[in-house]
């Protein structure tokens, strides 16, 4: 379960989070959108940890981010918009790597475990060439094994498909739900509407740092009052909040 309470960053008085309140519970894919400086990234920095809140709190599987920051983040999955990597290992030992920080102890030999998520994302055969060799989506699909070794209760994406082709994001979309069904909640931010469509279960919308809607993407086509896909209901919320006083 994620929960954040009046969640704000402010930089040198400019809001770029502004109070948000969300409670979004176990084994759902939960989409968050918004144009292009909103406050969605920086959202995401907060919980990932990366970024200190200014004020208010977040809540991770029940703990609280800032008074214990070694568990919260045990528990998540973070998987970031670029695929920062060690690209002079080969994919076996990055995930080796990654094992060896989370501490990786399920019973199942973090060998076994990495084997098992290369296979998953189709990365078996690459799993002994150098990453610098890998192409992006490549490297991408890699991060996300990483992210899923210590099966984490929760996953944060940011912008997930970027660089992959529609198999990989096929794939991908299938692992996440596959995901929320085994209990997992998966927190995804995208610009791409249709895939937000197509995979969340519940989605907010957040404009100039601030929530202003919230529901399944039917519900959101009703509070706008159109028909029709996502993309519509989206374009009319957010020109509509613009135009406000």
């Amino acid at each position: 379960m994620i929960r954040l309470i009046d969640l704000t960053k402010t930089y040198r008085g400019f809001a770029a989070v502004d109070g948000i309140d969300l409670e979004i519970p176990r084994g759902r894919v939960f989409g968050f959108l918004g144009p292009n400086g909103a406050g969605k990234t920086t959202t995401i920095r907060m919980m990932a940890g990366i970024l200190k809140p200014t004020r208010g709190r977040i809540e991770l599987d029940g703990i609280d981010l800032a008074d214990n920051p070694s568990e919260a983040k045990s528990r998540v999955g973070f998987i970031p918009d670029r695929p920062f990597i060690y690209e002079k290992l080969t994919g076996m030992e990055f995930l080796q790597f990654m094992a060896g920080l989370y501490r990786v102890d399920h019973g199942v030999p973090p060998v076994d475990r990495a084997l098992e998520l290369l296979h998953l994302f189709e990365l078996t055969e690459w799993r002994n060439e150098l990453i610098e060799s890998y192409s992006h989506g490549m490297k991408q699909r890699l991060v996300m094994c990483s992210a899923l070794l210590p099966a984490p209760r929760i996953l944060v994406v940011d912008e997930p498909m970027v660089g992959l082709d529609p198999k990989a994001a096929r794939l991908v979309k299938d692992i996440f739900r596959e995901q929320a069904v085994s209990g997992t909640t998966v927190f995804m931010s995208t610009h791409s509407l249709e895939v937000a469509q197509e995979v969340c279960e519940e989605i907010a919308i957040i404009q100039s740092g601030k929530i202003i809607a919230r529901g399944t993407p039917e519900q959101l086509g009703e509070q706008a009052g159109v028909d029709g896909t996502l993309e519509n209901a989206f374009l009319k919320i957010t020109k509509e909040r613009m135009s406000l006083p």
